[in-house]
C-alpha cells in the first residue's frame, strides 16, 4: 500500500551519527509516537525542531496509518506497540538516552514504554495524551469486536473521522476521514493497560495539555498526572491550541519543553 505524500517517517541523525555517538555514553536521542488515524505529518515540526537543535530523532509511522483506514482497520495496538518498541531498541542499542514524546495515542504508546522498559526510556513528554477517552460507548468496543459485531475484512464498520482538531487557520492535519471501530476497539483495550501501569512511570515527565481539546478529555491528563510514579512532573496547559498542539499555535512551546527535559537528563 502506498505512503500518502507527506505521512513519511521522519529521521535525523544517520548511521554515521549512530556510531559517533557510541562513543559518548548516554548521548541524547528522541523517539516521537504519532496518534491514532494520524501520520508522522502531525508531528514533523517538532521532529525537525529537535534535529535542527542536532538531537537523533526517529519519527516512525505506525503500522496502518498514512495510507488508508482499510489498511488500518487490519492492524491492532500490539502492531502499533512493536513499531515504536524497535526504534527505542535501536536507540539503545546505538548508545543513545532516549527520551520518548507522544501525541494523543502515541503519549498512550510512549507512556507504555516507559512502564515496560525503565532502564531504556530516560523521560516523556506527552502532548494531550490519550489513556482515557470521552465517549463512553466506546468501552464495549472490545466485547463487539470479540463478538464478530464491529464487521469483517473488507467490510469493516467505521465512526466519523476524529483528525484535525485545530485552532490555528490554515493548519491541516493529515489524517484519515474514517475510523475503523475493529482498529478503534484494539485502541480501547491498549489504553485500559495503560491506565492500569502508570504506577510502573518512574521517569521525568512533561504534560502539555490543550486547554480546549474536542478529542481526548482533561481527565486523560489528569489521570496520568494523579497516578504516574514519577517524582518529577511538569505540566503546561496550551491555551492557544486543540488536540493536534503540534501543529496548532502553541507548537514552539512543545518543542522547547522537549529540549528543555533533554538538557536537564
Amino acid at each position: 500500500m502506498g505512503v500518502l505524500a507527506g505521512a513519511e517517517a521522519f529521521s535525523a541523525g544517520d548511521a554515521a551519527a549512530g556510531a559517533a555517538a557510541r562513543a559518548v555514553p548516554g548521548a541524547p536521542a528522541v523517539l516521537l509516537c504519532h496518534g491514532f488515524t494520524g501520520s508522522p505529518q502531525g508531528l514533523r515540526g517538532w521532529a525537525e525542531d529537535l534535529a535542527g537543535a542536532g538531537l537523533v530523532v526517529r519519527l516512525p509511522r505506525l503500522p496502518g496509518h498514512g495510507t488508508t483506514w482499510q489498511e488500518l482497520a487490519r492492524t491492532r495496538w500490539p502492531d502499533w506497540l512493536a513499531a515504536v518498541r524497535a526504534e527505542l531498541g535501536l536507540l539503545r542499542a546505538a548508545g543513545h538516552r532516549v527520551v520518548v514524546g507522544g501525541l494523543s495515542m502515541g503519549g498512550g504508546l510512549a507512556l507504555r514504554l516507559a512502564a515496560d522498559h525503565p532502564a531504556d526510556v530516560a523521560g516523556l513528554v506527552l502532548v494531550n495524551p490519550a489513556v482515557r477517552l470521552s465517549d463512553r460507548r466506546l468501552a464495549a468496543l472490545p466485547l463487539l469486536a470479540r463478538l464478530g459485531l464491529l464487521g469483517r475484512p473488507g467490510r469493516e464498520r467505521t465512526a466519523p473521522a476524529i483528525g484535525g482538531d485545530l485552532a490555528r487557520p490554515g493548519a491541516v492535519e493529515l489524517a484519515y476521514d474514517r475510523v475503523p471501530l475493529t482498529a478503534a476497539a484494539s485502541l480501547v483495550e491498549g489504553l485500559a493497560g495503560v491506565r492500569r501501569d502508570l504506577p510502573l512511570v518512574h521517569q521525568p515527565v512533561v504534560l502539555l495539555r490543550s486547554a480546549v481539546d474536542h478529542v481526548v478529555p482533561a481527565s486523560s491528563s489528569a489521570l496520568v498526572l494523579e497516578r504516574v510514579g514519577s517524582a518529577d512532573v511538569r505540566e503546561e496547559v496550551l491555551a492557544r491550541s486543540l488536540h493536534v498542539a503540534t501543529l496548532d499555535h502553541d507548537a514552539p512551546r512543545i518543542s522547547a519543553a522537549t529540549l528543555e527535559l533533554v538538557g536537564r537528563l
